[in-house]
């Protein structure tokens, strides 16, 4: 790493330091950086306990646990300025540990590290997602965009991952990763360097050994398999009353003074989107087991077009809630792109005899949603313009 002198037109290099010269250590700092920042790892992941020491008939700890967008476990291995020569049997032994560990145990898991972390996560704006659930089941379904948890499929088969941090690797460390790889075990290995800059400190974290996808399973458990098979039977057939829900409910839309989905086909999803005339910004329709839900979803591809659009619209809060006739729910979502203006309500939405109840609530907020949000939407869009975002 090189600064650079533009008077001169030089580069001099960035001092490399050592973490135990700068009186760094293991687990007061760089797990904790990676607890609050864990996308420094080049991928979004949810981590759900530190100093994990749940294993039966051990009193070993692995550093960090983590979920990644596709429901894998993730054990986080931390070492200081060597890896020593010991780190991927260690890791190994952790993975097949967590092989075992059903969605309840997941769950469980990560809500005992909210009760012992939760003032501290809230403090971390990593972590502090606006308007996020604090409960375990929730925070799972919002990190992986699931509508339930019975939907969700967490630490399937042979899905585990091994991540390995360090400032330098030994080489019977990253012969062994590399040949695990062959094998079909995912492996990463990332480097973290401290800079020195002045009195400022600098981090670079490069990942050194990529990783295929896993394919084996280190141990199989058959109430795991079991939970696997409910898991996706409950998904398809949720995914069957979701279809069956939608066309229902676009039958009514298409004969109703309701234009939005007039060209709208039904999904399998639990959401169903149609255009406001602002790109990026759909209303949808949201179909939960226990809630009903219209919205405006605001997630174009720049957050600061997405917060100028959400402050521009509660700026004139009064007037939409007026017009709709009851109050919203403005998220802004701080550690989030998008943002989400809505209305919900509980309801047994998987019942089909409620259905016609449900689909009148989805016609008749929606249709108040988009008269409410109609005029002050494209003031926001013109307000965009003006400022030079477009």
């Amino acid at each position: 790493m090189f600064t650079v002198n533009h008077q001169t037109n030089r580069i001099s290099p960035v001092k490399i330091k050592t973490f135990s010269e700068l009186g760094f250590s293991e687990r007061k700092h760089l797990q904790e950086w990676l607890a609050y920042q864990p996308d420094a790892l080049g991928e979004e992941l949810l981590i759900i306990q530190k100093e994990f020491d749940g294993f039966d008939d051990t009193r070993e700890r692995l550093d960090l646990l983590a979920l990644d967008k596709d429901g894998n476990l993730v054990i986080i291995e931390n070492k200081l300025d060597d890896s020593g020569r010991d780190v991927v049997w260690q890791a190994l032994k952790y993975a097949s540990y967590c092989a075992s560990l059903t969605k309840g145990q997941i769950v469980e898991i990560y809500q005992q590290y909210l009760h012992r972390y939760q003032p501290t996560i809230q403090a971390g704006e990593s972590l502090a997602q606006a308007g996020q659930p604090s409960d375990a089941a929730s925070r799972i379904c919002e990190f992986l965009d699931a509508p339930d948890l019975d939907e969700v499929k967490l630490n399937l088969g042979n899905s585990q991952r091994i991540m390995l941090v360090a400032a330098n690797f030994r080489k019977e460390v990253t012969s062994t990763a590399l040949w695990l790889l062959g094998q079909g075990i995912s492996v990463q290995c990332f480097k973290v360097t401290p800079y020195s800059l002045g009195e400022q400190l600098l981090i670079n974290i490069d990942q050194i050994i990529p990783t295929p996808e896993a394919r084996e399973l280190m141990i199989g458990i058959s109430a795991k398999e079991a939970e696997e098979k409910t898991t996706e039977v409950v998904r398809r057939n949720a995914q069957s009353i979701r279809r069956e829900y939608w066309e229902q409910a676009l039958e009514v839309f298409q004969k109703s003074a309701c234009t939005l989905y007039n060209n709208i086909s039904p999904s399998k999803d639990h959401w169903l989107s149609a255009g406001s005339g602002l790109s990026g910004c759909p209303y949808n329709l949201i179909f939960l087991q226990k809630e009903l839900r219209v919205e405006l979803w605001i997630s174009r591809g720049n957050t600061l077009e997405n917060k100028f659009l959400f402050d521009s619209l509660m700026a004139m809060k009064q007037e939409v809630e007026q017009s709709f006739g009851a109050e919203l729910e403005w998220m802004r979502l701080e550690s989030k792109k998008s943002c989400r203006i809505q209305f919900s309500c509980p309801a047994d939405a998987f019942n089909k005899d409620a259905w016609p109840e449900s689909v009148t609530w989805h016609l008749a907020h929606m249709s108040k949603l988009e008269q409410a949000l109609k005029q002050p939407l494209q003031k926001a869009a013109d307000a965009l313009k003006q400022h030079g975002f477009e």
